[in-house]
């Protein structure tokens, strides 16, 4: 017997890698064994590929370039080629281009909501002072106009159902939990030791200057204290001062910054690591949101040194997994004193893992394409 031609789902976006982690390992695989998944995104220097998902990188382009102003007709271009039933756009970037897609090819589209753009964008550096507010005003504009037309909406994190008021009726919380893709050996305590490790986008926003004062008032109390910093920093900018600020400290190593780096070879970062750091300053843009490598450092039960948020330190009270500190009151004493001394994960819980997410992805997306 014939078997049945699987139908078509294209995952895009303009600025994440075609392997991004949310479209490939949690959204891509978990939709693979049931359709034909393709995936739209920017080149990655990645050498790993799926044999169940196509990837089609777009041409490499600048963050502020005519290419990424380009780069939204490019895809529709692909996606003509495509002409998949369901369309997964992972940015606010694209949503023009998939009402097109919409009216010219009667496919099906889901907004993943991975941030509060507009509201990122008006609180972050990632753009010019001058442009943040009318790019936040636009963003807005973009997902008020485009709303009616969408036919779902996945949002990463609980609190957008109230920031963002897209109809509930065809909202569905995908939250950026751990998706389990390494064999996990919990790490014995450091001995004579300690590796620390700051992971994902290196920004001022994400706290990476934090993490090296930390990590530099820690190594003035014990010389064998180490940093490895590991992640893609998108500001050229924001990239030389985290090389003028590390320069002269030999204990802490840059691994990316100007690359993006695979995925895999963060989680083998954690893995090695002895505890993370994640320090996000407070922030507008970030005061609702839960960071994913908190869910990848629970996964594989790395201890963490955790500036204070309440909706983290209650994350991970549970099992318990953090020392939490205060940027402007740390003592390097006592952090490496409970460091030491605190028994970590003496619980687990199901709750961080990208399984209780997936059984929602795959009823949304049944539901839809029925």
């Amino acid at each position: 017997m014939q078997e049945r031609k699987k139908r078509r789902i294209v995952i895009a976006s303009v600025l994440k890698p075609v392997d991004d982690t949310r479209m490939l390992e949690k959204l891509g695989q978990s939709l693979a064994d049931v359709y034909d998944v393709h995936i739209i995104g920017f080149p990655s220097s990645n050498t790993l590929h799926s044999n169940k998902i196509k990837l089609h990188p777009l041409p490499r382009f600048n963050r502020l370039s005519i290419g990424r102003l380009s780069a939204p007709w490019k895809i529709l271009k692909k996606l003509f080629g495509l002409r998949p039933v369901l369309l997964i756009i992972s940015t606010h970037e694209l949503l023009f281009i998939a009402l097109l897609t919409k009216l010219s090819l009667h496919t099906k589209i889901i907004y993943d909501v991975r941030e509060n753009y507009a509201r990122n964008i008006k609180h972050t550096n990632a753009f010019p002072v001058g442009l943040r507010t009318l790019l936040a005003l636009y963003v807005r504009f973009k997902e008020w106009i485009a709303k009616p037309f969408i036919d779902q909406f996945f949002l990463a994190e609980k609190e957008y159902v109230h920031e963002l008021a897209f109809p509930v009726s065809r909202t569905t919380i995908l939250e950026n939990k751990y998706k389990r893709s390494l064999p996990f050996e919990k790490k014995e305590k450091a001995g004579h030791s300690l590796q620390l490790l700051f992971s994902g986008t290196l920004a001022e926003s994400t706290g990476v200057f934090t993490a090296i004062n930390l990590a530099s008032a820690l190594h003035g109390v014990d010389t064998s204290i180490t940093l490895t910093i590991i992640g893609y920093c998108a500001r050229g900018e924001t990239l030389n001062k985290i090389k003028h600020a590390i320069h002269d400290k030999s204990f802490i190593v840059l691994k990316g910054g100007d690359q993006l780096v695979p995925h895999t070879e963060i989680l083998k970062a954690i893995q090695q690591a002895d505890a993370g750091i994640i320090a996000y300053p407070p922030n507008p843009s970030t005061i609702n949101s839960i960071p994913t490598k908190l869910y990848e450092y629970l996964g594989n039960q790395l201890p963490i040194l955790l500036i204070h948020h309440d909706t983290w330190v209650s994350i991970c009270a549970t099992f318990p997994a953090a020392i939490v500190f205060d940027e402007k009151l740390a003592e390097p004493e006592t952090i490496l004193r409970d460091l030491q001394n605190t028994r970590f994960y003496i619980r687990t819980s199901p709750s961080i893992f990208w399984e209780t997410e997936e059984t929602k992805l795959l009823l949304a997306i049944q539901n839809l394409l029925k």
